[in-house]
């Protein structure tokens, strides 16, 4: 029974494993053959014969470069600030100037551009239609929102008598941008065309991401059928990713640490989403690699017109607006096997925000409310302490006295717990409790776009980066020495040092630790103190008015 303490640090040791364990996952090397890519970089996917409906067969675009040097048009709205160039109409930049970049506070944090190959590309699928290798021509209008709610983008790209308008639909304060084509069949025949919207990335983590804390990179799909699911690079890599088929709802997104970009088609009509490997990693450059979706076109007839559209979501995981464009599109927030708990966690931070206006704040009055709600727990367990910590010296009496017996020893321990209605392991439940609640909130901390850039007081700029002086980190280390010492004392030599080393152990993890995590963790433990301290008062004071009594 004096294993108790060994007991609760082998539990503890267990929740920061688990935690190890998510930081590294997604950072592991990737063993990639450094080879041709298996697909034709540049082609545009071809539907498969279920989605034709019997059509034939579509070539794949030509993959040469094009003739024409490219030129971008840039779009300032009031969320984003966005390059599209004439190659493709393709979206090849993207700003969000309410947004600081993780490297440089003094720049707007960049979704799509320099830092990373990633844009968001699209085309049509059929003979001679244009794909996102077909060079545009920029239609007039204008290229600044203004005071405008809305602000068309219009590019056109003309081939054997179809003229294809390419069509961009920014709108004041939304991240939702409308791609779409308007199909204008000069031909002698009809065109049952395909069109298709990828987004293609580079599986490089985004800038500024600290290895030790790392988050999911690439492309997630959903369906009402197969749910949210994730495609790891390193699975499309390998032919390994499974998309769902034949499904007639559902999204395709590309996901990174607080942002998400996503083609969201409407309604129930068939689609069919796909995954590629578009370059292979070489000579250290990473890969390239696409995720995407095809639709089909309502047949044009000669001389008449068409339209297909997709919307595009790109922007901050902010779990309220992601609700409203698509249905499991707030999935993207993820907080794995533990959401049952996170979610309303997050409920309960973001409610809380609302009234007190501060994030650290929130976090604060959110771990006072939950050492409320755990305060019978809390209390059992500070009880049984403290009678432990009265009864240490008996114990250590009993260790020494039958040292060479250890069935007696223990034998004698159990008939003092007894006599003393002592739980020797009733210390644990609490802990036992706040684990999973301590990993919840650690990935709502860790997830929440909220706390990005989201000050506290004084030196604390930004919850959901470390401490820059490491100042509350070495509080949490202060405050878990001084539990230590109001807990009672292991009987065993050994495990009183591993007990002593412990906050010094996990103290120096929370160093890497987001600083909101880090603050709830700090109060929690400073209310604990004052709980823990009061309890032990009041049952050293019976103690000793009974010892009085009896004498």
């Amino acid at each position: 029974m004096d294993n108790r303490r060994l007991f609760l640090f082998l539990i503890f040791a267990v929740s920061i494993i688990m935690l190890w364990d998510a930081w590294v996952k997604h950072n592991q090397p990737k063993d990639v053959p450094a080879t041709a890519a298996a697909t034709q970089a540049g082609a545009a996917p071809a539907p498969s014969a279920t989605l034709q409906s019997g059509a034939a067969a579509v070539a794949a675009a030509v993959a040469a470069p094009a003739p024409v040097k490219a030129e971008t048009v840039t779009i300032t709205t009031d969320l984003m600030v966005a390059d599209i160039s004439t190659q493709g109409g393709d979206l090849v930049r993207l700003e969000l100037p309410g947004y600081k970049s993780a490297t440089d506070e003094s720049k707007p944090f960049q979704l799509f551009g320099e830092d990373h190959r990633y844009s968001a590309q699209s085309g049509l699928i059929g003979d001679g239609l244009p794909t996102h290798k077909t060079m545009f021509k920029v239609l007039p209008g204008p290229r600044e929102m203004g005071d405008s709610k809305e602000l068309q983008v219009r590019l056109e790209a003309v081939t054997d008598g179809v003229k294809v308008t390419k069509v961009y639909t920014f709108r004041k304060g939304s991240f939702l941008v409308d791609v779409g084509y308007e199909i204008h069949n000069g031909s002698a025949k009809a065109i049952a065309p395909h069109a298709y919207f990828q987004l293609a990335r580079d599986d490089k983590a985004p800038a500024g991401e600290s290895s030790m804390v790392s988050v999911y990179t690439g492309p997630a799909l959903y369906t009402e059928q197969d749910k949210f699911h994730k495609l790891a690079f390193s699975d499309i890599e390998k032919g390994k990713a499974k998309v769902p088929q034949n499904a007639d709802n559902g999204w395709v997104a590309m996901v990174q640490h607080y942002f998400v970009s996503a083609f969201v088609p409407q309604g129930k009509s068939p689609r069919e989403f796909f995954v590629r490997k578009v370059e292979a990693p070489a000579d250290g450059k990473p890969g390239v690699y696409s995720a995407g979706v095809i639709v089909p076109v309502a047949q044009v007839e000669a001389g008449a017109q068409g339209s297909v559209s997709v919307p595009l979501f790109a922007g901050p995981q902010i779990q309220s607006q992601l609700k409203q464009v698509a249905e499991g599109l707030d999935l993207v927030v993820d907080y794995g096997w533990l959401t049952v708990i996170a979610a309303p966690i997050f409920w309960a931070l973001e409610w809380i925000h609302k009234l007190v206006g501060n994030w650290g704040w929130a976090i604060v009055v959110l771990t006072i409310a939950l050492k409320l709600i755990f305060f019978p727990l809390s209390a059992a367990s500070y009880k049984s302490m403290a009678k432990m910590r009265q009864v240490t010296p008996r114990l250590q009496h009993i260790k020494e006295h039958f040292a060479d017996d250890r069935q007696r020893m223990n034998q004698e321990m159990m008939d003092l717990y007894r006599k003393e209605k002592i739980n020797p392991l009733g210390g644990c439940l609490p802990i036992l409790i706040q684990i999973p609640v301590f990993i919840a909130l650690y990935w709502v901390l860790l997830g929440a776009v909220e706390m990005r850039n989201a000050p506290w007081v004084g030196w604390i700029h930004d919850l959901s980066a470390q401490d820059p002086f490491y100042i509350l980190p070495v509080i949490m280390i202060a405050t878990m020495v001084i539990q230590t010492r109001l807990n009672p004392t292991p009987p065993d030599p050994i495990q009183a040092k591993v007990m002593m080393m412990m906050p010094f152990v996990f103290g120096f993890m929370f160093f890497f630790f987001p600083a909101g995590l880090v603050l709830y963790w700090v109060v929690n433990n400073v209310l604990s103190i004052a709980q823990q301290w009061q309890i032990t008062r009041m049952i050293e004071a019976g103690g000793k008015a009974a010892n009085d009594a009896k004498a």
